[in-house]
């Protein structure tokens, strides 16, 4: 979608719901409907699925969700009408029905949400993720988002009250979540073996300085330059975040206390503009910090580092490491585990380990999630999960709390970052639930009750 309208003001007249607050302050207000965490809805046999953005995440998505037969896309939806045709061909060369499709328009979206839908799958620019989530919640669709679900503690705030109020799923799309290593180490933290954990962290470290610089083939309207030329902080903390948050329990017996986060200096950007003849970009005085560091303290005494990098000339890493009172592991620069201070376990008996705590989910879609690909096959399976739940009625693994608070960390990291790294409350978009609310299960799919595919 275009980014050409002042971009928080539409956003702010389809939330307004939403209740104003400081950006690190604490609110405990009334809930006004049902506890999302471990709710579920009634089970849809066939689930109708309208998608709005159809770009890079939106193509394949597209692809992706074709291959699912218990699944029907009703609709398309994106600002330019080639970005629809080609949608519309992927669908043909699946054998799948022509869908309806709206273009050409930034309110065609709310066409596309108005009809007879169960699900609308949101892969826009991040400013458009709360306004399109809320809006589709109040008209009665559950909602699958793209990350970050939102971009500041008032987003947030919406999308808790509203998915409590409407009784509709918001699931924010962390496909990092459903990597097979990450649900790996998941299942051993389920199962102790790395003891009382005490520190993890996480990362976005990507580097995409000439993806966020093109005019053309690039992102839409160049948004993304233009978000990382207005906000310094951590933009993009999911992908690193979520799977540890699961680890430790985030919503569900523990949750993020307080933070703290700096940035430094900006530099390999404009080195990158220099170098490749744009001197546009080579004199930037807001561009985000290379690198910026968040540390948060979560209620039950662990800390997590999150690190957000998307200009060095570095190797991708999302770091993912988990240390407890008996061990730790680590997945980058390679997939490591150490048990005591001798040295990291032999590839032998570290594949060994692996065998025994393998996910069930990869156990059972695993295969078919690789065939099927994106991101080695965890978009699939993000995919293919969430529609499971949905025809059978179950409540889903990230609900509208983790997509809140997750998201929470990029307003507050910049946040503190222009106030030298000072300490801010992380709110409790839970209101107090956090303390009761069942810690995510070691979750699988029936495979009497799996969804058709043609994969």
């Amino acid at each position: 979608m275009s980014v050409n309208r002042s971009e928080f003001l539409a956003a702010g007249a389809l939330v307004a719901g939403a209740l104003s607050a400081t950006a690190g302050g604490r609110r405990a207000g009334r809930r006004q409907g049902r506890n999302m965490c471990g709710s579920a809805a009634d089970p849809i046999p066939r689930v109708r699925v309208g998608i709005i953005g159809l770009g890079m995440r939106g193509h394949s998505a597209v692809s992706r969700l074709a291959k699912i037969r218990d699944l029907e896309i009703v609709a398309l939806c994106d600002l330019r009408e080639s970005m629809v045709d080609r949608a519309k061909g992927l669908l043909k060369a699946a054998g799948r029905p022509p869908a309806k499709t709206f273009s050409g328009d930034e309110e065609a979206w709310k066409k596309l949400v108005d009809l007879d839908l169960d699900l609308v799958y949101v892969v826009t620019p991040w400013h458009w993720h709360t306004p399109m989530a809320v809006y589709a919640m109040k008209h009665g669709k559950h909602v699958a988002c793209e990350v970050p679900a939102a971009m500041t503690i008032e987003e947030c705030r919406a999308l808790t009250e509203t998915s409590e109020a409407t009784g509709r799923h918001m699931m924010q799309l962390e496909n990092c979540c459903y990597d097979f290593f990450e649900l790996t180490t998941l299942n051993m933290v389920r199962n102790g073996v790395f003891g009382e954990l005490t520190h993890v962290e996480g990362a976005y470290l990507h580097t995409l300085s000439e993806l966020i610089a093109r005019k053309k083939n690039g992102y839409q309207g160049m948004w993304r330059f233009k978000q990382n030329n207005a906000r310094n902080g951590n933009l993009y903390p999911t992908h690193g975040l979520g799977p540890i948050a699961q680890c430790l329990n985030v919503n569900r017996g523990n949750r993020f206390d307080y933070l703290v986060s700096m940035s430094s200096k900006q530099s390999a950007f404009t080195e990158w503009a220099r170098t490749h003849d744009r001197p546009d970009l080579a004199n930037l005085t807001h561009y985000r910090g290379d690198m910026n560091c968040t540390l948060i303290k979560c209620e039950n005494g662990e800390t997590i580092l999150v690190k957000h990098d998307v200009s060095t000339p570095r190797p991708y890493s999302r770091i993912h490491s988990i240390q407890g009172s008996k061990g730790m592991v680590r997945k980058w620069p390679q997939q490591e585990m150490a048990f005591d201070h001798k040295g990291w376990l032999a590839k032998e008996e570290m594949a060994a380990l692996e065998e025994r705590y393998r996910h069930p989910l990869t156990r059972t879609i695993g295969e078919m999630a690789r065939k099927v690909g994106g991101h080695g096959g965890m978009d699939f399976i993000m995919d293919y999960r969430l529609i499971y739940c949905l025809k059978n009625g179950l409540p889903l693994d990230q609900d509208v709390y983790d997509a809140a608070a997750w998201s929470a960390v990029g307003p507050l990291s910049r946040n503190s970052t222009a106030h030298r790294g000072r300490s801010v409350d992380v709110p409790d978009f839970t209101r107090g639930a956090w303390k009761t609310n069942k810690p995510l299960g070691i979750v699988d799919v029936d495979p009497e009750k799996l969804p058709a595919s043609s994969v």
